[in-house]
């Protein structure tokens, strides 16, 4: 298997015949990246939506941090959290380095910040077009923000695929706390990794293609949504018609 077209036949046959090592790589990446996912949105969309509406001595410092945090390179924060799960860190006794519950951890914190910024944006946005209508109703800032969240919650859905993108194409991180342990930690982006320095080309191929196509289904269905609200939001509204 020398050649790219060789390589790739394989790697097509190996995903039409749902070959049990690629579907349980497959699973286990889907399944590390979605809880991720899932913790970080619970807690990023609370804290992103309240910095939206808040004004506090500080925030402008606060934002800055937040945004630094974007471009946090996945293998700092694979280096932070292997320091506090080894043996002589704090979170030492827990036992969870190279596990399934380490690298959601790692992910947790990679995605936080992406979450929280992205939703801090949105309720920012839409705060200083409507908020002075919730204000005028005697609306704080805790309750104006948890508001504008649920009436934006069809953009922040768009938060949560563009943060699960992020998390399920990650390499650095899990790579370090997970150690990539056939059958227990290894995920599409490490047994990429992994295939292609044994030389198994097809494999590696094949788990590239899986990971494209859900890269792929995850911005058409960005772009679907984004559609889906726009035309509802056009819509006339219908009022009913005195006999």
């Amino acid at each position: 298997m020398n050649t790219f077209s060789d390589s790739a036949a394989t790697a097509l046959e190996l995903i039409a015949g749902a070959d049990p090592v690629l579907l349980a790589i497959v699973g286990r990446s889907l399944a590390v990246s979605g809880i991720a996912c899932l913790a970080a949105c619970a807690a990023g969309v609370l804290l992103g939506a309240w910095l939206g509406t808040a004004r506090f001595a500080g925030r402008g410092v606060l934002l800055t941090l937040l945004n630094t945090l974007l471009a946090l390179p996945s293998v700092v924060v694979g280096l932070v959290v292997y320091l506090l799960l080894s043996r002589s860190g704090p979170l030492g006794f827990l036992g969870w380095l190279f596990s399934f519950k380490a690298m959601v951890i790692a992910q947790t914190i990679l995605v936080l910040p992406v979450v929280t910024a992205l939703t801090r944006q949105v309720i920012e946005d839409v705060d200083s077009a409507n908020g002075e209508q919730l204000r005028s109703l005697g609306a704080g800032g805790l309750l104006r923000s948890l508001l504008l969240a649920w009436d934006e919650r069809y953009a922040l859905l768009t938060v949560l695929i563009a943060s699960f993108g992020r998390a399920v194409s990650e390499v650095g991180a899990v790579m370090i706390v997970g150690g990539n342990i056939d059958g227990f930690t290894r995920v599409m982006t490490t047994a990429i990794a992994l295939e292609t320095s044994k030389g198994d080309l097809p494999l590696a191929l094949a788990l590239g293609m899986v990971l494209l196509g859900v890269v792929l289904a995850l911005n058409a269905l960005i772009a679907g949504l984004r559609r889906w609200r726009l035309q509802r939001s056009d819509r006339p509204l219908l009022l009913p018609v005195a006999a």
